[in-house]
């Protein structure tokens, strides 16, 4: 189904590939004798223009980029803009796109969400930016109706900005990465590796594009294969992918852990721009005469059948014809990985689903920036059309993507085939993506066609003992599981024809509802606030030297932002930052909390001039102990915090409050293995805080345990790559720690203690 090249390769004419490990005699003959360096061919990807493009440093190596427009949801844009407000913003430089479609059932705390949006509203009209109400549209297929364009790059808030398909570069980030933007200020990388998925063939009929999608995942996350790269799609197999098939797989590229996507384009591609009005927007983009990747996915589209990823992770994938054919030792050894993730907390069965051999599941969902497209729907009303998903425990809830979409439905009667088959239909909502609506009852099993299946996706409260979970599937075989009354069935088992009805796209909608300033802003705009919606406190700089307790120590082999801080119901409390730090790792560690703010409390007095001893008196010994060989080591020169140690934490959603509440609570570094996603060590700089790695293998210290790392702020501005530290005990035990790659400004930024304090400075 999938397969990965080894090592690079040569793309000729677009259709000829020749791998870096074939000898060099075969190019020289295919080039007429002529030899390209890679370094030449690498510049003819699609990924390298574009970036180009958009690059100010001058130094293709060295990225320093700009991007042409910014989206945000409701759980986001409150903390970026408050955080840009801070640092002096007067105007959004580039087109700001605020939606509303996370937080948007206003069921939680109140007034909290709707407070929120009044802000963004008000916002939108200082600032000068675009404002898209409640159950309009999700964040991103407004995006892609609206904002997305040939050859232009989009930085979003949110991990799953992807619009590839439509030939831009999206990126998904932590919130202080778009307000450099609106400061003007650019985003740093060193240029990205390119990946090429070269797709062949052509999908069987009831294979969906989360199937392809799934079977990709599966094949590279584990071993990284495109972590923090850019994934290129081409290959002839684009032709028989329609632009709502595309952008399936596209959006899905966040959970291989890569940086960004894009596709090449086409007339097809050129259709849907015709068809929502925006011709101009279109741009024909294809690689070079001879390119040269990093690397190869070939994706045999004819070969992959309908997958299904098992709890907790998307890429813990399957067929379902395997997953079927052994039933009983696949759900064990899904419960077997799952009780390290659980911690033993709750009692995870799957095996009792089997009734007669057969796999009964409880919900089936279809929504958001992944399931909820025109072409997915219509599928599901295809197979589901004269039928009944039953009146027992199984339901299916189906939730279309935009406003404009939940019309064209309507007017073509897929929404009452739906309705009359037992379907819930409901409007734009990502809330089933993260926890916030949909929860099934407990141990309930969903099967959805949305992004991400992580422990807590679908409102698990381990601490209550309370455990469901998600497996994600493509819509069309939840359509056929729902037509089988909940026993999973896959797509390819049913035989039905498909209508494949024509899209149409209402432009009115928008117009008629979406506050769009057409960049002019009006600064006398009175900022509508709400009682939960508070400042950042004061966060300090970075001393000369630096104490740190170790108040939580995870050992999953993946932590993700879902662990750090969870998803669902906490959402509402993101624009109060010490309202939310209360539930940090709350699902992971619970007395992460309570540890860390003893140790802050002591921090918060040596701020204040205060003996930070009497503040935390356990702190006392330590310092002792430290004085011992460093005795100049007082509460001056000497900053008090707490860290955390994870294998690899970080995988999942862009959020920044993984990193920003535990800044509020005092974190001033990470130690990890390895980092999964870049943008989690983004977090974590921009919050002051220090993404330290140390080596695989046992570690120096255990949860409780305190480290002292002398001269840190020296080495920061040395830019040593290596810092000596020490573990507390009897003595000071000495080890290594290691610090991800900086740039000039990174290192300022954890200096200054974080990104707000950076630019008050500059200010200053």
């Amino acid at each position: 189904m999938v397969k990965l090249s080894a090592g690079g390769v040569y793309l000729l004419n677009n259709n000829e590939v020749i791998e870096d490990s074939d000898s060099l005699a075969l190019i020289k003959a295919k080039l007429g004798g002529n030899v390209v360096s890679k370094e030449d061919a690498a510049k003819n990807t699609i990924a390298y223009g574009i970036l180009a493009d958009h690059n100010t440093s001058g130094n293709m190596l060295k990225l320093k980029l700009k991007f042409d427009a910014l989206t945000s949801h409701d759980i986001t844009y409150v903390g970026i803009i408050q955080t840009a407000r801070a640092s002096g913003i007067e105007k959004f430089p580039i087109p700001y796109i605020l939606t509303n479609c996370h937080n948007s059932l206003c069921a939680v705390g109140g007034t909290i969400n709707e407070d929120d949006h009044m802000f963004g509203l008000t916002c939108a009209k200082k600032y000068g930016g675009s404002y898209v109400p409640p159950h309009q549209a999700v964040i991103h297929q407004y995006a892609r109706e609206i904002l997305a364009g040939g050859g232009k790059m989009i930085l979003g808030s949110d991990s799953h900005t992807r619009y590839g398909a439509l030939g831009t570069m999206a990126i998904g980030e932590g919130g202080p990465e778009l307000v450099k933007q609106l400061l003007n200020k650019t985003y740093d990388i060193n240029r990205p590796e390119v990946i090429s998925v070269y797709m062949t063939g052509a999908p069987m009929k009831g294979v969906g594009p989360q199937d392809i999608a799934l079977a990709i995942i599966g094949a590279v996350f584990a071993n990284g294969y495109v972590k923090n790269k850019v994934m290129e799609f081409i290959g002839p197999g684009l032709l028989n992918l329609t632009p709502d098939f595309r952008i399936g797989i596209d959006v899905m590229t966040t959970e291989t852990t890569c940086l960004s996507s894009i596709w090449q384009t086409d007339d097809k591609i050129k259709e849907f721009y015709d068809t929502h009005g925006r011709s101009e927007d279109y741009k024909e983009l294809k690689p070079g005469f001879i390119t040269y990747y990093d690397g190869m996915i070939y994706v045999d589209l004819s070969s992959i059948k309908p997958m299904i990823a098992m709890p907790f992770h998307p890429s813990n994938v399957y067929t379902i014809e395997e997953l079927n054919e052994n039933l009983m030792d696949i759900l064990e050894e899904c419960e077997r990985k799952a009780v390290v993730s659980l911690e033993g907390k709750v009692d995870y069965k799957l095996r009792n689903k089997v009734k007669n051999g057969k796999f009964y599941v409880d919900q089936g969902i279809i929504a958001g920036c992944a399931g909820g497209g025109f072409e997915n729907i219509c599928a599901v009303a295809d197979i589901l059309k004269d039928k009944s998903i039953g009146n027992d425990v199984f339901s299916l809830s189906v939730y279309p993507a935009s406003t404009p979409i939940y019309m064209e439905l309507a007017k073509n009667g897929v929404i009452a085939e739906l309705i009359r088959t037992g379907v819930i239909f409901k409007t734009a909502f990502c809330g089933p993506c993260f926890g916030a609506g949909d929860t099934p009852a407990n141990n309930g099993f969903s099967i959805r066609h949305t992004t991400r299946n992580f422990l807590n996706r679908e409102g698990s409260k381990l601490q209550n003992g309370q455990i469901a979970s998600v497996a994600l599937m493509d819509a069309r075989s939840i359509a056929a599981t729902a037509a089988n009354k909940g026993v999973l069935t896959a797509a390819t088992d049913i035989d039905i024809e498909y209508k494949h009805p024509k899209y149409y796209f209402e432009q009115s909608i928008y117009k008629n509802r979406v506050f769009d300033s057409k960049g002019i802003s009006e600064p006398s705009t009175e900022i509508q606030f709400g009682p939960n919606i508070k400042d950042w406190p004061v966060m300090s700089q970075m001393t000369e030297n630096l104490v740190l307790k170790v108040v939580s120590e995870i050992h999953d082999q993946i932590t993700t932002t879902d662990e750090l801080i969870p998803s669902g119901e906490t959402s509402s409390y993101r624009s109060n930052p010490l309202a939310l730090a209360e539930f940090a790792l709350s699902s992971r560690d619970p007395e992460y909390v309570g540890r860390a703010k003893e140790v802050h409390a002591a921090e918060e007095a040596r701020i204040m001039g205060k003996d930070p001893i009497e503040a935390f008196t356990e702190l006392r010994e330590i310092i002792n102990k430290i004085k011992v060989e460093y005795p100049k080591v007082n509460e001056i020169n000497t900053g008090i915090g707490s860290t955390i140690f994870a294998v690899k934490p970080g995988d999942g959603s862009a959020r920044e409050q993984a990193a920003s509440c535990q800044k509020v609570l005092g974190g001033r570094a990470n130690i990890a293995n390895e980092y999964a996603t870049k943008r989690y060590c983004s977090n974590l700089i921009n919050w002051g805080i220090i993404p330290f790695i140390i080596e695989n293998g046992k570690l120096p210290f255990k949860n409780g345990d305190y480290i002292f790392i002398p001269e840190i702020a020296k080495a920061l501005k040395q830019k040593a790559k290596v810092i000596r530290a020490y573990v507390v005990k009897e003595q000071l035990e000495v080890f290594e720690l290691k610090i991800v790659e900086l740039t000039d400004d990174e290192r300022k930024i954890i200096l200054d203690g974080c990104l707000i304090n950076f630019y008050k400075r500059q200010s200053e």
